[in-house]
């Protein structure tokens, strides 16, 4: 079959001029906060063992390119930052002075669409992880870190954050006595916000009265009045002692004057096996996908060579340049001014004039002789 060379494959894309330059500035204002927070930057391999984003990421993993290495190894191209990262910070870093803080840049590459609105093959994920700090206050910090970045790329009142813990969903899971394969039905039901559905699904394990109180608390949003609202619903301990935890970092927002930047939504569950207690997305308004998200994930460590606590996020930054790019398609931006330099017979004397404008910090354009002007 031949191959037409002047195509890309479905879900891949350039970048030029005014896109490539968003995503520059969005990348350089998130590595900007994520040093005044005191992180470093790690990288890590394109190419890795599939089994380590099996661990992480669960059934998720399978959508990632997987081929065969020379010795039989199973590999695979990067479907998730966080994973790499994690193993890393019980390896090779585990000397390290914690609290350990770490950020990146990374491709990451998936086979398939997760829906018709996110269909990449390869995104930029720009993330920042915390290990050996638990309690609501690494959670916090996570949480300022990524309401700091919205801040500086002057969106601050056109992002929020929804939070959620996944053990709330997990009590229910395990009152039901659901095993895997119904534990995704159910979440992909959650997902789908239909109670309608959601209701005849449970009618096979819970009671009427139980199908029905549970499909009123995935339906509940807001802000500190949710709390209140779901107690009403939610009778076992796994559950509420997850829902006393998510009040709590709920305070100490509010404490922080940060509450109009979140809300609560017990029906956003996540996707990915690893997270633990509290998870979030990271929406902007008016944008037709998520651009972000993270959470908890103290688990996932333990499987890599040491359990400690572990919390973080990435925001999509394909997504977030689309997003800004869509918002600002009615105004007018020029290309940076430049000093032109026409090219003369004497490319000594053109080439001198550009080194001494650019000494002078200017940007320069060197003319062409058959430029028209």
């Amino acid at each position: 079959m031949t191959v037409q060379l002047s195509k890309i494959p479905n879900g891949l894309r350039y970048f030029f001029g005014r896109e490539a330059r968003v995503r520059r500035a969005i990348e350089e204002t998130a590595l900007a906060v994520f040093n005044g927070w005191s992180y470093e930057e790690i990288t890590t391999p394109t190419i890795d063992y599939y089994s380590l984003f099996e661990q992480g990421m669960g059934e998720e993993a399978a959508n990632s390119f997987r081929f065969m290495d020379a010795d039989g190894q199973l590999l695979a191209l990067r479907p998730d930052a966080t994973s790499g990262v994690a193993r890393a910070a019980v390896t090779l870093l585990k000397r390290r002075e914690r609290p350990l803080r770490l950020w990146y840049v990374a491709p990451v590459f998936r086979q398939h669409a997760k829906s018709r609105a996110e269909f990449r093959r390869e995104s930029t994920q720009i993330g920042c992880e915390l290990f050996g700090a638990s309690g609501e206050s690494a959670d916090t910090e996570i949480l300022a870190i990524a309401c700091e970045i919205f801040d500086r790329l002057n969106l601050p009142e056109d992002f929020v954050i929804t939070l959620n813990d996944v053990e709330v969903f997990n009590g229910v899971v395990e009152n039901l006595y659901l095993d895997d394969s119904l534990r995704g039905k159910l979440r992909e039901l959650i997902d789908s916000r239909n109670a309608d559905d959601l209701e005849k699904f449970l009618s096979d394990y819970a009671s009427p009265e139980d199908s029905r109180r549970f499909s009123e608390l995935i339906q509940l949003s807001g802000k500190a009045e949710v709390f209140e609202a779901a107690r009403q619903v939610i009778t076992n301990q796994r559950s509420r002692a997850a829902l006393d935890r998510l009040e709590n970092l709920w305070r100490t927002i509010e404490a922080l004057s940060l509450s109009e930047r979140f809300e609560i939504d017990l029906g956003d569950v996540s996707e990915l096996d690893y997270y633990t207690a509290v998870n979030f997305k990271i929406y902007l308004r008016g944008a037709g996908v998520r651009i972000g998200g993270g959470g908890r994930y103290d688990h996932l460590t333990a499987k890599l060579g040491k359990s400690e606590a572990a919390v973080g996020f990435v925001i999509d930054l394909d997504a977030l340049t689309d997003a800004l790019l869509l918002r600002n398609q009615n105004g007018h931006e020029s290309e940076p001014a430049s000093s032109r330099i026409g090219q003369s017979g004497d490319c000594i004397a053109t080439l001198r004039e550009a080194i001494a404008a650019r000494r002078r910090n200017e940007r320069v354009l060197i003319k062409s002789p058959e430029a028209k002007p």
